[in-house]
């Protein structure tokens, strides 16, 4: 069954006073309203959330959600899989929908972090890796800056680019109201703040983050009975790659992109020269070029030269990032994957207004931890 997205919503990122049960109930009632659908209809309801538990001590947060909002009794799920959790909340909605066990899925990610201080967010964060990983100093930062290094001496490319990246998705943020920075930088902002994991520095990284997003879900009849204008989810898979990092054969290939995208593909019937945009997660500078190569857009080695020449630009021949990314929109875990695919919808649907590309067909790349578990997602306008 063919699956359709008719609505979307999400809170402003960053430092909320805001406990995850208002950011989750806020951005679902937006949803709702946006896609003037009542709360009787709802079905499914999932909620993409990574560490609700570590954050906030709280872990039932689906029940307490449907209580909140009014959708009692439908069905409601949480979702869990690290940073990619919003992704695979994508799946989840997909399934419900293409299975004909729903009608109307409605699906909700987000975290509350900035409450805990840097040494907690990135302790919880951490507890992602293999446990041998971390007693050896393994954190997803510490691994990017290994990775980086590597990237930079295998390819031979110059610091500047990874910084190019920062500067870029900086720049479009500041066309998102709702982006978590509204800072212009440049590369000189990049390569002389504190370094973090040699030889990436703190304007690399992406910042810790508060935050909701929320998409809603049906089968494509149903969707043309309540709007003209809508986006269908053509293509969604999912992948993973080993969870010790050390046992990849070569770290600067992100497999379980590369597997999730081909299957995403696959199911569209589409390639990479289709896809007019792309929200990729850019925790790190250094993953957004390797996505570009894992997903066929970039050759091997060669993402690197993508923001440098403008290709990656609003302007350019892909849009990458236009909310901001992770970089700048910000990175509350369970919502990210979330918001990745309502700025597509927002592209699609012509509703993005200062950075409004022209798109037909967009993608998200969400990935948990280094690449250990990845959702990518394709989709398309109908309108």
């Amino acid at each position: 069954m063919d699956v359709a997205v008719i609505g979307a919503a999400m809170t402003p990122f960053g430092q909320r006073s805001a406990w995850l049960d208002d950011l989750l109930a806020t951005a679902t009632v937006d949803c709702l309203a946006d896609a003037g659908i009542s709360t009787e209809t709802v079905d499914h309801l999932y909620v993409s959330n990574m560490a609700s538990g570590e954050f906030e001590g709280t872990t039932g947060v689906m029940n307490a959600l449907a209580a909140d909002i009014g959708v009692t009794p439908a069905y409601t799920q949480r979702v869990g899989q690290t940073s990619a959790s919003g992704g695979a909340g994508l799946y989840a909605a997909w399934q419900s929908i293409a299975s004909g066990a729903s009608e109307m899925t409605l699906l909700v990610g987000g975290e509350k972090m900035t409450h805990r201080s840097t040494g907690d967010s990135s302790d919880i964060i951490a507890s992602l890796t293999h446990p041998v990983e971390y007693s050896h100093g393994v954190t997803l930062p510490s691994f990017a800056g290994l990775t980086a290094r590597r990237y930079l001496d295998r390819f031979d490319v110059p610091r500047e680019s990874l910084a190019e990246v920062a500067v870029k998705n900086h720049g479009n943020a500041l066309d998102n109201p709702d982006a978590q920075f509204h800072k212009e930088i440049d590369t000189e902002d990049v390569l002389s703040s504190p370094v973090v994991a040699d030889p990436l520095r703190l304007y690399d990284y992406c910042p810790v983050t508060d935050g909701s997003a929320a998409l809603l879900f049906c089968p494509v009849p149903v969707a043309e009975e309540y709007t003209d204008e809508f986006v269908r989810l053509s293509g969604v898979a999912g992948a993973s790659d080993t969870h010790v990092v050390h046992e990849r054969e070569e770290p600067t290939w992100m497999g379980a992109v590369a597997e999730s995208g081909k299957q995403a593909f696959e199911m569209a019937d589409c390639e990479p020269a289709d896809i007019d945009i792309a929200e990729l997660h850019d925790m790190v500078t250094l993953l957004e070029p390797l996505q570009l190569e894992a997903l066929g857009f970039a050759d091997r080695g060669k993402g690197w030269q993508w923001a440098p020449e403008g290709r990656t630009a609003p302007s350019g021949e892909l849009p990458v990032n236009t909310s901001g990314g992770l970089k700048a929109r910000g990175h509350p875990l369970g919502a990210t994957g979330v918001a990745q695919a309502v700025e597509i919808y927002r592209q699609l649907l012509g509703e993005a207004g200062q950075r409004q590309v022209s798109a037909e067909r967009g993608l998200t790349c969400n990935v948990g931890g280094f690449g250990n578990c990845v959702t990518t997602a394709i989709l398309e306008a109908d309108r």
